[in-house]
């Protein structure tokens, strides 16, 4: 019998830095991994045992790749679901399952689910064009956004008033309420075959306005603990709702109220969990390791405080990518760098995240300002 530590072959698709840090973990494990991603330079291309360069969301590339692996991972979304969907048919297992990648896909399902399953979200429709976007009775400002491949800020528009419809999306879209919202945050639960969930607990986020993604982390949470715990039981629950196995994050927001509305899902490893690495006994990645390979959940407990810096092409630089600053920053204790192998850099591509670490919150709050003001990725 093939067993999780060193005979079954994963598949990943996609190459980017999430595969390339799951990689690096897969490694402690003896696990073979074979990558499919359309970039012949993707992150994943050095570290993996078998590189294929192909489209994900092209059928006959995804069915032929998934043939020859035993199990089937994602660190994208955006892949063929009629592709996975047959393979797990064939008996190739598919986590997370492609039923849940379907619906995660769309943001219109999504929302869907939310209701169906009585999770906390902010009111919203789902329309099919302008004309619809026009007639609807929703009160300004809104949000808009694409049903399909919207992420990392793109395919999102606020909606302010009357005058910014002539810029609106005219493709499907969802609409939802703005809300005025007093934090974001987020829960990463993973749960396994056998139905056993774990919680890492709860992180606070602040985003970059200009390209909404996220810029800055803290893990753990000072937020009241009923917060805390209600956040960590709404992840639990959309997790065991879905029935995934793997990894899922669940970005909410916190209300000035103190409600909790849940705002995307991510079924995979996510940026607001880069900092269990060197932050959690045990990290993300692992987790999702273990969850997929129906292995016992692992220990999600906090070590010390940990915040986590995104590193952003800077703006105004585009082509091979230099690192300014990381001398300086090497210098302060408790600080981790991560590098995503990324050759090139553009205006606010994630070329890396640095996580740091200190006893002291605001000490480690304070190194994290100096890392971001430091390290600059120009070209």
């Amino acid at each position: 019998m093939k067993t999780f530590y060193g005979d079954l072959k994963l598949g990943i698709l996609g190459g980017g830095q999430l595969g390339r840090m799951l990689i690096q973990q897969a490694i402690n494990y003896n696990v073979t991994v074979k990558v499919l991603d359309p970039d012949r330079e993707a992150p994943c291309r050095k570290l993996c045992d078998e590189f294929v360069v192909g489209a994900l969301n092209h059928y006959n590339t995804v069915y032929n790749f998934g043939k020859k692996v035993d199990l089937l991972t994602i660190e994208i979304e955006k892949v063929n679901v009629d592709a996975l969907e047959q393979l797990e048919k064939e008996g190739v297992m598919v986590y997370p399952q492609a039923r849940v990648i379907r619906l995660i896909q769309d943001k219109g399902l999504q929302k869907q689910f939310f209701k169906q399953n009585d999770i906390p979200t902010a009111p919203f429709q789902i329309i099919s064009n302008k004309t619809e976007l026009e007639q609807t009775t929703m009160p300004f400002p809104y949000i808009q956004k694409l049903r399909r491949d919207g992420y990392d800020g793109r395919g999102v528009y606020k909606v302010i008033d009357e005058s910014y419809l002539d810029k609106a999306f005219t493709e499907p879209s969802l609409i939802e309420q703005w809300i005025d919202f007093e934090k974001e945050i987020a829960v990463i639960v993973a749960r396994n075959e056998s139905g056993d969930i774990s919680a890492f607990p709860m992180v606070e986020m602040e985003f970059n306005p200009d390209v909404n993604l996220v810029e800055f982390l803290i893990s753990p949470s000072t937020l009241p603990f009923e917060v805390q715990q209600e956040a960590e039981r709404i992840a639990k629950k959309i997790a065991d709702d879905l029935r995934i196995v793997g990894l899922l994050a669940v970005e909410m927001f916190l209300t000035k109220d103190g409600q909790i509305l849940v705002n995307e899902l991510a079924p995979r490893p996510h940026n607001s969990g880069h900092q269990s690495i060197e932050g959690n006994v045990v990290s993300q990645f692992e987790q999702h390791l273990r969850a997929i390979f129906n292995q016992p959940m692992g220990d999600t407990a906090c070590l010390n405080n940990a915040i986590m810096v995104n590193v952003l092409g800077e703006e105004g630089h585009e082509g091979p990518a230099v690192y300014q600053g990381i001398e300086k920053i090497l210098k302060c204790p408790g600080v981790y760098v991560h590098l995503y192998g990324k050759a090139l850099t553009k205006p606010f591509r994630k070329m890396g995240h640095v996580t740091i670490v200190d006893a002291d919150r605001e000490k480690a709050i304070e190194k994290a300002r100096f890392v971001q003001k430091m390290l600059k990725v120009v070209s």
